[in-house]
């Protein structure tokens, strides 16, 4: 059945070469930085089927809750706490394989199994992050992390 669904849908690779083209399409020429993660984050739900997808914007010293497709999430959070935070802190993405085994995960939802937070760098400086669960164990890997990488690399912020 995994094998049936994996050639249904394609290899990841392939799934994220056909999308980020589209991607870069809705966000070419529009200046509206909601309106830009917004469509990101639905894009990338849609493509995947990921339980959770979206974006934190760093506001004072807090992640605020933006632009996201799924269940309702945390709406604040502070630099260091949970995998978001921490993404913030040590300014790298994180991939989270089991997040109770993650120290101080801050569980917004109990369905969440895995994740992976990638931070929105801009002149050395985190502007938010891209937060993305999973409620399988062990979804995201190095494959992800870079694609995803390079969508928040066309983020105007």
């Amino acid at each position: 059945m995994a094998e049936d669904l994996q050639i249904a849908t394609g290899s990841k690779v392939a799934q994220y070469e056909a999308l980020l083209p589209q991607i870069k399409a809705l966000i070419t020429g529009e200046p509206d930085l909601v309106a830009n993660l917004a469509n990101i984050a639905g894009a990338l739900r849609e493509q995947f089927g990921w339980f959770w997808v979206g974006f934190y914007l760093v506001k004072s010293e807090e992640l605020v809750l933006g632009p996201f497709q799924g269940p309702v999430a945390c709406t604040r959070i502070r630099k260091g706490r949970g995998v978001c935070g921490s993404s913030w802190a040590e300014q790298h993405t994180l991939i989270v394989p089991d997040v109770e085994k993650f120290p101080g995960h801050i569980a917004c939802s109990s369905l969440s199994r895995s994740e992976i937070v990638v931070p929105i760098i801009r002149h050395g400086e985190v502007r938010g992050v891209l937060d993305v669960d999973s409620a399988a164990l062990d979804a995201f890997d190095t494959t992800d992390q870079r694609f995803l990488e390079e969508v928040v690399s066309w983020i105007e912020i």
